[in-house]
């Protein structure tokens, strides 16, 4: 998967990232995400950099095609390789772990939550984080599940650091997801994230990601 976060206000920064999963045995799952940021400089000009490669471990719990719904936990380390004096790195290690939970709702709806925690190793150089997010969505199926899949959804997002008065953020998240091909292997969304809350310093971004399941085909394949 590649994705995007773009600016809508000056500096106009973007944040770029390249994620590979990849699934072993029935409920386990690895991934490792490389993120890349454009940044503006005070002089006008622009530079890019590497972020905090994080590297991460997933395994589903409890699932059932009965109720539609799946569990899983995911643990992850954050490792300290972006260059914190340009704000592309924290300068430390961090450990994640989070919960997820998908549910399929009536009329081809869906349910996705998802919440963790963020402990860095060195508390002095950066604060402990939790987050939450929860998407709801719908999606449509054209000619009878063998064209594309249409899905509008809605997410909602939250996070808030573990510090004396620090405040939760809020973010809303409207956005459109579609598959590319008949196969449905590659899917592309877009949207928009909107702060709710503590806009100061938080310009909305638009979001965008595409997402290729290699394992269902090559990138030229099921177009047809």
């Amino acid at each position: 998967m590649v994705d995007a976060a773009i600016d809508t206000r000056s500096p106009r920064n973007v944040t770029n990232r390249l994620v590979y999963e990849r699934r072993f045995g029935i409920k386990n799952q690895i991934d490792i995400s490389l993120p890349f940021t454009v940044q503006a400089s005070g002089t006008g000009s622009r530079f890019g950099g590497v972020g905090d490669i994080a590297l991460g471990y997933k395994r589903v719990l409890a699932s059932s095609l009965r109720t539609g719904s799946i569990f899983s936990l995911s643990g992850e380390a954050v490792l300290p390789t972006g260059n914190v004096s340009r704000g592309m790195g924290k300068g430390v290690t961090i450990l994640e772990s989070f919960a997820s939970f998908g549910q399929m709702l009536p009329k081809e709806s869906f349910l996705q939550f998802q919440g963790g925690i963020e402990v860095p190793t060195h508390t002095g150089d950066a604060n402990k984080a939790v987050y939450w997010r929860t998407v709801l969505g719908k999606t449509f199926i054209a000619d009878k599940g063998r064209g594309r899949l249409w899905s509008p959804m809605v997410e909602l997002l939250a996070d808030r650091e573990l510090a004396t008065g620090e405040r939760v953020n809020w973010d809303v998240v409207p956005q459109f997801q579609v598959t590319l091909n008949r196969r449905q292997h590659i899917r592309a969304d877009i949207g928009v994230r909107i702060p709710i809350n503590n806009t100061a310093g938080r310009s909305p971004a638009v979001m965008v990601y595409l997402l290729w399941d290699w394992f269902d085909g090559g990138l030229r394949d099921g177009w047809k």
